[in-house]
């Protein structure tokens, strides 16, 4: 086994811009990509392997042949073949739609899927940059379709200037959108299902307004006042800063600026890991070194209990919290 890389996927959307292909170091493609998927087992959208024994195996197909080994004996009892999480790197140029995402109930029962629960990490932020999550105050259904029809949405809805370092956890069921100008890693369960509540009246690149979900996103929805769930750590130094825990991912930043060492013991689930700023090497023993820079994310096997990191520069960690009674 090794510590992976793997292709990544860019999305060409109409509210995406140039800044993900700057920070990948990648050339322009003449289009806006609004996502790149980093760490992807959605059919049809899956990461492919980059190099070694495993080149060109999709990351489902890598789970198949590891199982246990690559993604730990607790996340493999918990979910078998299925990969549980996802990771992009989302470039708001204009505003996203407000949405919301069904939870695990509903989106079993309607989709036959997982729900989805997120988070974000803010890279950039320009000025006046916005993120909107949650009511500001209790809202009912005819409330909401009243302020849908008025395009005053945005009124009931908390905002929050995003600055470089902010985390958001936004809960299934919880209505939110990123606003133009931030870029930041998103991390979710393995979950692609939107429910679009509004969007500015805008139009597809056919002419056509773009697809709304309203009645779906009714039974989502939490209409409960909710805070933004903000939270903002400076970075103060070399090692780990715990960012967020909930049932499906557990997320730390790590500073390194020479020699770090993280130890995982008896840890019950993979590691991935994005680097957002500098070039740093991973050694894990019994692997081949691999350096990974800024924009790059790999996939390190649960059998590493240590990683060593050399360089300087800073990375996004996400694992899955156990679930294990022994």
């Amino acid at each position: 086994m090794q510590i992976y890389k793997f292709n990544s996927i860019l999305k060409p959307v109409l509210w995406g811009g140039e800044k993900l292909l700057a920070f990948k170091r990648l050339q322009d493609c003449g289009e806006p990509i609004g996502e790149s998927w980093e760490l992807s087992a959605m059919p049809g959208h899956e990461s492919v392997v980059q190099g070694g024994d495993d080149n060109e195996l999709t990351l489902t197909q890598l789970v198949m042949r590891y199982g246990a080994d690559l993604v730990g004996e607790d996340v493999y009892r918990r979910y078998g073949n299925h990969f549980p999480i996802l990771i992009k790197l989302i470039d708001a140029k204009r505003d996203l739609s407000i949405q919301v995402h069904p939870d695990d109930r509903l989106a079993r029962q309607r989709h036959g899927c997982s729900g989805k629960n997120e988070m974000w990490y803010v890279l950039q932020a320009d000025e006046g940059a916005i993120i909107r999550t949650g009511f500001n105050r209790r809202l009912s259904s005819e409330e909401l379709d009243h302020r849908l029809d008025d395009g005053s949405i945005l009124e009931v809805i908390n905002a929050t200037h995003a600055r470089p370092g902010d985390t958001f956890f936004i809960p299934a069921g919880q209505i939110h959108t990123i606003g133009a100008g931030n870029m930041l890693v998103e991390i979710q369960q393995s979950c692609d299902i939107t429910y679009r509540v509004w969007d500015y009246g805008r139009r597809d690149a056919d002419g056509n307004l773009r697809q709304l979900h309203v009645q779906q996103a009714h039974e989502a929805l939490d209409f409960d006042a909710r805070d933004g769930k903000v939270r903002y750590d400076a970075c103060d130094g070399q090692g780990v800063t715990p960012l967020l825990r909930c049932n499906e991912f557990d997320v730390c930043r790590i500073q390194v600026d020479d020699r770090y060492k993280l130890e995982m013991p008896q840890l019950h689930s993979f590691i991935a890991m994005v680097c957002t700023q500098g070039k740093i090497s991973l050694d894990v023993e019994g692997m081949d070194p691999v350096g990974i820079c800024q924009g790059e994310t790999v996939l390190i096997p649960a059998v590493a209990h240590e990683v060593t990191m050399t360089g300087k520069g800073q990375l996004l960690m996400a694992t899955v919290p156990s679930q294990c009674q022994c």
